[in-house]
């Protein structure tokens, strides 16, 4: 979480049911300035602070949760009902180590729903996965794989091809909901020209700090 004080009392609240099942959830900070902190506090089972950056705040929360399998999930997501059932069906096989869901995206533009296919279709195909698809993951195989690396862009992506040497993804049931907001913003065509340039970019080599600033500069 990063300055969300606009939907994170909403985003949390959608996770109290697995809360009463026993989830952990943990919110990590990366220096928040518009108190959306304070808000989390029972609303979360931990709140702790780690250095901006969703790979640097990933791996603090992993570091300090006690499940055997990890959920990293951006806080403009939401989980389908269930989830933890879900994941745990999807790792009924205890030989597959990880997995994710498939995305829709919410939103007013009816183009919003072919991004969401075409990015579900291309995780089955590549078994690569985006953080906004909810990578869970045992706990054993995340420490094997060192972690998400610490980069500063395409840290997901980077995770993924790691654990895809390992064995391949299972893909649960139900879809994560994730907001459109950064698609409507900034313009669908415009926002899938650059992610597509900037994967490319990272494809070939390109640094994910400077890939993180044309990012952020968009």
């Amino acid at each position: 979480m990063l300055n969300e004080q606009a939907i994170v009392e909403a985003s949390l609240g959608n996770l109290q049911d697995l809360r009463r099942h026993g989830v952990e959830v943990i919110v990590v900070d990366g220096g928040s300035s518009d108190g959306s902190a304070a808000i989390t506090q029972p609303l979360a089972d931990l709140v702790i602070q780690a250095p901006r950056g969703r790979a640097a705040q990933m791996n603090a929360g992993a570091a300090i949760a006690a499940g055997e399998v990890l959920l990293f999930l951006h806080l403009d997501c939401r989980l389908p009902e269930a989830a933890d059932r879900l994941i745990a069906e999807a790792l009924r096989d205890g030989h597959v180590g990880w997995g994710h869901f498939e995305i829709e995206i919410e939103g007013s533009n009816p183009f919003l729903r072919v991004i969401a296919g075409c990015m579900n279709w291309r995780s089955r195909w590549t078994r690569i996965a985006t953080g906004d698809q909810a990578l869970f993951v045992r706990r054993s195989r995340f420490l094997a794989a060192g972690g998400f690396p610490p980069i500063a862009l395409m840290e997901d992506i980077a995770l993924c091809k790691i654990l895809r040497a390992s064995g391949h993804p299972a893909v649960a049931d139900g879809k994560v909901r994730t907001s459109g907001r950064r698609w409507e913003r900034h313009g669908i065509l415009r926002t899938i020209l650059l992610m597509w340039w900037l994967r490319l970019r990272y494809f070939l080599g390109g640094n994910p700090d400077r890939l993180a600033d044309l990012y952020e500069a968009r």
